[in-house]
């Protein structure tokens, strides 16, 4: 090789390796970047419109990643017969004012039925009939700006914000009907719907229940909770026995050691813990890639 063909390929050499340090710079940079949008994302105040669907009532509030209340709890009557368009109406219309002032980045719901992969299988309390695999938080994530959306029951959202994440935890709530979840070690386990486990030839609901209580008296209805609370210890020999619901309010005898009553609010707080993976492992209720 002449002496010119030297000098142009060592030309050619530093051109390359000036060209890689330039590529690999500009790839830096942009991860650099990326890192940082992908920072400041993550860094981000986590507001969680948290909505606790009732048989009786809907309600709902802006909540922290803590489950601390950011905004008043809002709150109007559930309409019977509820169709699912009904309620999805129903709800934005109840949280359209507390979303306009400080926008949502996420959104939880309690339902008072079975869910599954983000879809509602039953609502015993709403109307069995309108509600068979009902993709529910679909249809109220296109009427919210397409936000992050996941659904559990609600006796398992309440349970979120209760449970001590310690042995066997069992979530009873008494409202409108009865609701159930049961918790290891603060992991959600699968749901029981034990509202339909037969009791005296009625169900838990049927049993426990607002109209149950109505028809039978308060003293009447205390003596069955308190029966119940015996089924359940020797059925699932539980640690701790949350108790939460609207009927919490009325019991009025002395409950073992072991079982505590839960304030109404934990139906929203819990809303919070549904975002975090530990809480709820119950991968097959929540909708593929989750938590990659």
């Amino acid at each position: 090789m002449g002496t010119a063909a030297r000098k142009a390929a060592v030309k050619k050499t530093a051109a390359d390796k000036t060209a890689v340090k330039k590529a690999v710079a500009g790839k830096t940079a942009a991860s650099k970047a990326a890192a940082g949008k992908t920072a400041k994302r993550s860094s981000g105040k986590e507001r969680i419109l948290a909505i606790d669907v009732g048989g009786t009532g809907l309600k709902a509030a802006i909540i922290d990643a803590h489950g601390e209340m950011e905004t008043e709890r809002v709150k109007v009557a559930t309409p019977h017969p509820c169709p699912p368009d009904l309620l999805v109406q129903k709800l934005v219309e109840l949280v359209q004012p507390l979303l306009t002032p400080l926008p949502a980045t996420h959104i939880s719901i309690g339902f008072p039925g079975v869910v599954r992969d983000n879809h509602v299988l039953t609502a015993s309390n709403l109307g069995n009939e309108f509600w068979r695999n009902v993709p529910l938080a679909q249809m109220l994530a296109e009427h919210l700006g397409n936000l992050p959306v996941r659904i559990i029951n609600d006796a398992e959202m309440q349970g979120l914000a209760a449970i001590e994440g310690k042995g066997i935890e069992f979530v009873l709530t008494l409202g409108t009907g009865a609701g159930t979840a049961l918790f290891r070690d603060g992991e959600l386990m699968p749901h029981l719907e034990l509202a339909h486990h037969p009791v005296n030839k009625k169900t838990y609901d049927e049993y426990l229940g607002n109209a149950a209580r109505d028809k039978a008296g308060n003293k009447r209805w205390n003596r069955r909770v308190e029966k119940i609370i015996g089924i359940l210890s020797s059925l699932v020999n539980y640690d701790r026995l949350w108790i939460g619901g609207g009927n919490a309010a009325n019991l009025n005898f002395d409950l073992p050691d072991n079982v505590k009553v839960v304030l109404n609010e934990a139906g929203i707080e819990g809303g919070a813990r549904l975002w975090h993976p530990r809480s709820v492992r119950e991968m097959w209720q929540l909708p593929p890639g989750a938590f990659e």
